[in-house]
């Protein structure tokens, strides 16, 4: 009985001070690459890896998706004659290659995770289900749910929007290389000036390109809520946990 009531105190401590008991994180796959001339920047990986990890042992459970831009986009395929179902089935299949280079570094330094792909892709992974999902989740996976949505014409952003109602997340976590929304792209426009908060209808109307239309839809539709922080800034992830004001946060 004791023991119980211990487990459920540490657990409480480790969770009090977060706004989130489960999150969908989205990986960018260009970021992957880093710097490296190849298509993984293995420091990179293990970048994420940690800050994955510290926000695990939090007690947060965590559901990831990761593209596959670093390796191939459909959309490009198509460009240069590729038919685009095609070339979104060699996307999906490059969001694998990043998935299994996460998981096993995951594992490597000592946090369990687990892979799911979208279509049955034994012994790669196991065929996602919502359900086997939560339950790993609960039992203390990181959960990475690799191959997109399984079906060409949408990207990983409509995927990771998916998974996150499948998931039943509490937010969207978008991890990208700038540390929010700006009026412009700050990259370009030195002007640029970043918003702390936005709603839905605010981010349409101005016309800011968070992410696709399908993907935004159905995170309005189903009140998940979206942050976008930077996360090649090491320590953020677990920052954005803590409550301490990062990036962009949209909602309903």
């Amino acid at each position: 009985m004791f023991n119980g009531f211990l487990i459920f105190v540490l657990f409480f401590q480790k969770t009090k001070n977060t706004m989130f008991k489960r999150i969908l994180l989205k990986l960018s796959g260009e970021s992957l690459q880093g710097n490296s001339e190849s298509t993984i920047d293995f420091e990179r990986v293990n970048q994420y890896a940690a800050d994955i990890k510290a926000a695990a042992d939090m007690g947060i459970e965590i559901g990831i998706v990761i593209g596959g831009g670093n390796i191939f986009r459909g959309v490009s395929g198509a460009s240069k004659g590729f038919d685009r179902v095609k070339g979104d089935q060699m996307g999906m299949l490059a969001t694998v290659i990043n998935s299994l280079a996460l998981e096993s570094t995951l594992n490597a330094i000592g946090k369990k995770a687990k892979l799911f792909t979208a279509t049955p892709m034994s012994p790669i992974g196991q065929h996602f289900t919502k359900d086997k999902a939560i339950e790993n989740l609960k039992k203390g996976y990181v959960v990475i749910i690799a191959g997109g949505t399984g079906n060409p014409y949408f990207t990983t952003d409509t995927a990771s929007a998916l998974r996150g109602v499948e998931i039943e997340a509490d937010v969207f976590l978008k991890g990208t290389r700038v540390d929010g929304v700006y009026t412009a792209d700050p990259e370009k426009d030195k002007n640029a000036v970043k918003y702390e908060t936005l709603t839905f209808n605010e981010a349409y109307n101005k016309n800011l390109k968070i992410m696709d239309l399908t993907a935004f839809t159905m995170c309005q539709e189903n009140k998940l809520s979206v942050l976008v922080f930077d996360m090649n800034e090491p320590g953020n992830l677990v920052k954005v946990l803590n409550n301490i004001k990062l990036g962009t946060l949209i909602t309903v």
